[in-house]
Order: structure tokens, then C-alpha cells, then sequence
């Protein structure tokens, strides 16, 4: 079983079209156009399942940078997500400064050494450091 990618659609290609296309190459256990879940029209790529991987490879070779409603579309094997779903990327545990040792820089609010346990990346803010401290008044945002 071969999943396939399809990307560089147009965004008025149908399921229909995508069967016709790649009918020809072999069985199809599924066609799957994705979805904008706001808007409800085609996100421009879609996947395409085949049972029979040298089927599969037929499409690929066949089909990768043809016209298709006036785009070259890619096909190719599709990849397996990678882990967390969303937002244009995964940056991993220490977000988009790479703060990922324990200790030493203090996390986004810089200081860094005196409230420093150890263990896993980011900081976070604790009371317990400025219980004594008296509180100053804040200057108006205006």
C-alpha cells in the first residue's frame, strides 16, 4: 500500500478528476483532497492511496509535472507527518531560540542564573523569588 502526495493543484480540482487521472496507472483505495476547514474549498494537494506499490511507482513516473487544469502537478511517495500538527512548521521543545539546555540563559525573560533548576529548557515565572520584594507603581501606557 503506497500513499501519494499531489501537490500544485488547482484549487477546482475534484476527486473525480484525480480518479480519471490515476485510474489508469491501477487501483485506487482512496482519493483525499484536503480541505480548508474555515473557507471549505481545496488547499491545492491531495493524497492518493494504491494497494499495489509498483502501480504506485507507475503513477509517480507517469504523472509527476503534468498538466492538470493548467498547473504541473507533483506527485510523489508521501512522507509521514511529523509530530504535532499546525502552524506552519515544528520548532521542537525549545521553541524559536533553541533554549533547550537546563539552566545558564533563563528562558524568554532573559536574567538567567539565580532562579536556574536545571532540567528541561524553558523557565517559568515564579512568585517565590519576588515574595520580599516591595512592589513599584507602574508607569501609564499612555
Amino acid at each position: 500500500m503506497k500513499n501519494l502526495f499531489v501537490g500544485n493543484m488547482s484549487f477546482q480540482t475534484t476527486e473525480a478528476d484525480l480518479r480519471a487521472l490515476f485510474e489508469p496507472f491501477g487501483q485506487l483505495s482512496r482519493v483525499h483532497i484536503a480541505m480548508d476547514r474555515e473557507t471549505g474549498r481545496a488547499r491545492g494537494f491531495a493524497f492518493v492511496e494504491m494497494p499495489n506499490d509498483a502501480e504506485a511507482a507507475k503513477a509517480i513516473q507517469g504523472l509527476d509535472g503534468k498538466d492538470l487544469g493548467g498547473r504541473n502537478i507533483k506527485v510523489n511517495e508521501a512522507r509521514p507527518k511529523e509530530g504535532g500538527g499546525g502552524g506552519g512548521g515544528s520548532r521542537g521543545p525549545g521553541g524559536p531560540r533553541g533554549n533547550s539546555g537546563g539552566g545558564g540563559n533563563g528562558g524568554p525573560r532573559g536574567g538567567g542564573g539565580g532562579n536556574s533548576r536545571g532540567g528541561g529548557g524553558r523557565e517559568k515565572f515564579s512568585n517565590e523569588d519576588y515574595r520580599e520584594t516591595a512592589r513599584q507603581p507602574r508607569e501609564p501606557r499612555w
